[in-house]
């Protein structure tokens, strides 16, 4: 009898250690990670509305969460930290590269599903594009199509060297080096003017630097780069998929949801998309002659 009841409990031990909760569930709440395109504070406070909204919508539970940098986005679906990201575009095309995360849904700001990285310089000291050769440049992040890829490719194109560059991690940070003088120029997103307000990186500082528009200038804007994905985990439940997916467009069209969206991300709406849909930053991948985990080498 005693090995019998010794045979139950170790069986029972063995049954709890392999059975894992529902995805969804409290006990494994849907991993949410929030790109770190900015202050990691406002991500913080903003993604707890959208952690509250989708678990009100959908019934599931949910954690967002706020990573170091676009990389760990990245390596946190190889290592099944993450479920389902709202992550930059050329990071999508890495976990898809890597891990086979899939593309769901697409950023749209006022009609656009588009946008452009920019080069920004301060006013007055750099006037022409090849003037950056044998600069100090800023670079926002290896994994930023905005912050890197495309900037990387539209100097290459002009045979621009910059004699230094640095990764100042967030695109805030690349705007405050070059306000700052740090750097001689910096790459960073850019959205066109809305109702005569610009919406570029720039006015992610704007609170502490109001006069930022005055002292930082547009130099140049890169080729077009598809706008910011929602993305999920190779394995995640397509039935889950288009619930959250459904709650996050919903999200987006009330008073708060707007007013986050365009906080964290620059986003007025979502719309459904696919992997389809980057094709064109794989190609300029291609054409750099490499793959996206080669270019952040």
């Amino acid at each position: 009898m005693k090995n019998k009841m010794c045979l139950f409990y170790f069986t029972l031990f063995l049954f709890s250690c392999t059975t894992k909760s529902p995805l969804g569930s409290a006990d494994n709440p849907i991993k949410f990670y929030l790109v770190p395109g900015q202050d990691a504070q406002v991500l913080e406070t903003n993604g707890k509305l959208i952690e509250s909204w989708l678990a009100q919508e959908t019934g599931y539970h949910f954690e967002i969460r706020i990573p170091l940098n676009y990389i760990s986005v990245v390596e946190s679906f190889g290592s099944k930290r993450a479920d389902m990201a709202l992550i930059n575009t050329f990071g999508a095309i890495l976990a898809k590269e890597k891990y086979q995360a899939t593309i769901r849904l697409r950023g749209i700001h006022f009609g656009r599903d588009f946008y452009n990285g920019q080069i920004i310089v301060r006013k007055n000291k750099i006037k022409k594009l090849e003037e950056l050769n044998g600069k100090k440049f800023a670079f926002v992040d290896p994994a930023s199509a905005s912050g890197y890829l495309m900037a990387a490719d539209l100097l290459k194109k002009k045979n621009i060297q910059p004699k230094e560059f640095i990764f100042a991690g967030a695109h805030d940070s690349a705007v405050m080096m070059v306000y700052q003088g740090k750097v001689d120029g910096a790459a960073t997103f850019y959205s066109p003017e809305s109702k005569g307000d610009p919406q570029d990186a720039r006015k992610l500082v704007k609170t502490q630097l109001p006069d930022v528009f005055e002292k930082i200038a547009v130099l140049a804007l890169t080729d077009a780069i598809p706008n910011d994905p929602v993305l999920f985990s190779k394995d995640f439940p397509d039935d889950m998929k288009g619930k959250i997916s459904l709650a996050l467009k919903k999200w987006i069209k009330t008073s708060e949801g707007q007013k986050t969206m365009m906080i964290l991300y620059n986003m007025s709406d979502l719309r459904d998309s696919s992997d389809e849909e980057y094709d064109g930053i794989r190609q300029t991948l291609l054409r750099l002659g490499k793959t996206a985990a080669e270019f952040i080498k």
